[in-house]
């Protein structure tokens, strides 16, 4: 029996990674504000010009989890990292070090790129999480506040009202 294995995701992965972002959204207690098709999220990852790509990581042939990145840059490094947008690994399937082999292969991807870091966010309650990262030696970046324009703010802005 094939044992865990963490991947490139292909584009037959799709619909297996749209339901783990459902899930995700579900465990991030907003269900609601999730919009996801595999349309979009093939478009997204297999079109012509991609600009998101992913992981997946595989228990006896099954996508249990899923990691989708896309690149940033640094102006203070003068390079491009990578911005881990989602990190999922279902309930079941946790504790065998999936989720690890998911942010070593973006550390791998970085590594190999010499891209300057890796980074995401993590909500403030998600203390399993938290301590996950902790133990990685990730870095909180608590000196910083995220903001963010959507919806009608950001057409008002966009519109320059």
């Amino acid at each position: 029996m094939p044992g865990p294995r963490v991947r490139r995701a292909r584009e037959s992965d799709v619909d297996a990674m749209v339901g783990l972002v459902y899930e995700l959204a579900e465990y991030e207690r907003t269900p609601d504000q999730c919009h996801l098709t595999a349309d979009q999220l093939r478009g997204a990852l297999f079109g012509e010009s991609p600009a998101l790509f992913a992981h997946v990581a595989e228990l006896n042939d099954q996508v249990v989890g899923c990691a989708l990145w896309f690149k940033n840059f640094s102006t203070w490094h003068g390079t491009h990292g990578i911005y881990l947008e989602d990190l999922y690994v279902q309930p079941a399937a946790r504790g065998g070090g999936l989720g690890k082999a998911l942010l070593t292969a973006l550390a791998e991807e970085c590594v190999a790129q010499d891209y300057a870091r890796l980074e995401w966010w993590v909500l403030n309650w998600n203390t399993p999480a938290i301590g996950f990262y902790e133990a990685l030696d990730a870095i909180p970046m608590d000196e910083w506040t995220v903001y963010r324009l959507t919806g009608d703010a950001l057409n008002r802005l966009a519109a320059n009202d």
